[in-house]
């Protein structure tokens, strides 16, 4: 694949210049946007749609790890922080990695190889419409076009379609789910949904989105990333 574009988010101008050069010296690298307010950042994410977010975790107005929750979802996460007893919150939030800082080139390395590794292992070819999944020992091959959202229990995930009235059952997680669906298409508003943008009716005075009749809640992590949305799509 093409080079991985990355985002820096830290409110210390000193550790944004040091990734920035990091990112520099690193040939499958490329650098998309740095940033010292997290607020700021958060308004242009969906629209840089960076591989790698380089995200420091103490900021003022918005932590890091709240962000986290908002960014979009095919964007793997690398936390950069003083603070190790973060560390265990981090992979909580389903980070990629954790740096600590100072941070050396040789961590850094490791930790944007994995990043490589993800991407060379997950990348969908971008005129790729479907994914198989396995429902009821069978492999279902599943349009995203039909696609109405996708709801997670325990460790099963269901995919509500357009095509029949019952959803699909799989043996899955809504991360791998989450992570299957391109970001452009689909957005995660709740622990348990991620719906498909197109197949929205409505939005209630709550906030709460309709789809097929079926009133999906949107949480708190997750509203401010789905009202930038709804900005970015409603006639001025």
């Amino acid at each position: 694949m093409e080079s991985l574009r990355c985002v820096i988010v830290d409110d210390e101008p000193l550790a944004v210049r040091m990734l920035e050069n990091y990112v520099e010296r690193t040939p499958f690298l490329s650098l998309a946007a740095s940033f010292t307010d997290p607020v700021e950042a958060l308004s242009q994410l969906n629209e840089l749609k960076p591989h790698i977010l380089f995200l420091d975790i103490q900021m003022p107005d918005l932590d890091g790890l709240s962000l986290s929750r908002m960014v979009p979802s095919a964007t793997r996460i690398i936390f950069t922080t003083a603070f190790k007893q973060y560390a265990f919150e981090s992979y909580e939030v389903s980070a990629l990695d954790f740096l600590l800082k100072p941070i050396r080139y040789q961590k850094f390395l490791e930790a944007v190889g994995k990043a490589q590794q993800w991407f060379a292992l997950t990348e969908i070819p971008a005129d790729s419409r479907s994914f198989f999944v396995k429902v009821e020992g069978r492999m279902r091959k599943v349009e995203l076009s039909d696609i109405l959202y996708v709801e997670g229990m325990k460790d099963y995930v269901l995919i509500h379609l357009a095509s029949e009235p019952q959803p699909l059952v799989t043996h899955n997680t809504m991360k791998s789910m989450e992570e299957q669906l391109p970001a452009e298409g689909f957005m995660r508003v709740h622990r348990s949904f991620v719906v498909a943008l197109d197949k929205i009716d409505s939005v209630t005075r709550d906030g709460d989105l309709v789809i097929a009749a079926r009133l999906i809640p949107v949480t708190d992590s997750y509203r401010p990333a789905f009202e930038q949305y709804l900005r970015q799509h409603s006639l001025k």
